[in-house]
């Protein structure tokens, strides 16, 4: 298929699994298969852009991820840390705007004060609308979500009969971002993971085999082909 003849996503979600069996393939620690991934994340960034994609939105690190070994947690830490100082150079090069999704109270405060340096920096930029989710998980979200509805309930600031789905989307963290249009998980596994579990009510899934270091322009493509084939019916059933 041509690419020209591509219905392209308007916003791919992509679940950014395999790195630590990637680097156990290659007899090497898991922390170099996080670090591998990340320079990945920059490429399928400006690949997505030129291929017409408008939001992109990866899984960097879930609210389970606190579970993981110590040494692994804050091996990941030192990476987000790092890749968000950098990120501030990279957004103004590629005219990308990032913003980062999930609950930020729980980071360090060095990673929050990159967060909001990087999010101001870049919040003109009119390229590829890039959302990275850092302690995120769709459930907590949810719940934090409905607090803070309820919170302005009980302070007159809303009337509960005005609430509908427009107004609780208002409360998410993504809020005013549209929803995916694609989600791609790769390494074989076929579970959303507590990742958008609201965004996602009509997204197309795509899984691969492939782990997360390999991932590439090619195999980008081949998820797009894939979601370029689909009939999308919206409240159809067949």
């Amino acid at each position: 298929m041509e690419d020209n003849e591509l219905n392209i996503p308007n916003h791919v979600a992509i679940i950014l699994d395999g790195n630590g069996r990637w680097a156990k393939k290659k007899r090497m620690p898991r922390n170099y298969g996080h670090t591998q991934g990340s320079k990945v994340v920059e490429k399928i960034c400006e690949i997505a852009y030129k291929m017409g994609i408008q939001y992109l939105t990866v899984y960097a690190f879930s609210t389970e991820n606190w579970r993981r070994p110590s040494d692994e947690v804050d091996a990941l830490m030192k990476l987000l840390q790092n890749y968000l100082d950098t990120s501030c150079k990279t957004s103004a090069k590629n005219n990308m705007r990032v913003r980062v999704i999930g609950d930020k109270s729980k980071l360090s405060e060095e990673i929050k004060r990159s967060i909001d340096t990087l999010e101001d920096a870049s919040k003109e930029n009119t390229g590829l609308k890039f959302q990275v989710a850092i302690n995120y998980g769709s459930r907590d979200e949810m719940l934090r979500a409905t607090k803070a509805l309820a919170m302005d309930v009980k302070s007159n600031k809303i009337n509960i009969d005005d609430i509908d789905e427009s107004v609780f989307e208002q409360y998410l963290d993504t809020n005013g971002i549209p929803d995916p249009d694609l989600l791609i998980r790769t390494s074989g596994e076929q579970r959303l993971s507590n990742f958008l579990l609201w965004q996602l009510a009509y997204t197309e899934f795509y899984f691969t085999d492939v782990l997360w270091p390999d991932f590439n322009k090619k195999e980008l493509m081949k998820a797009i082909e894939y979601y370029s084939s689909r009939t999308r019916n919206f409240g159809a059933i067949s």
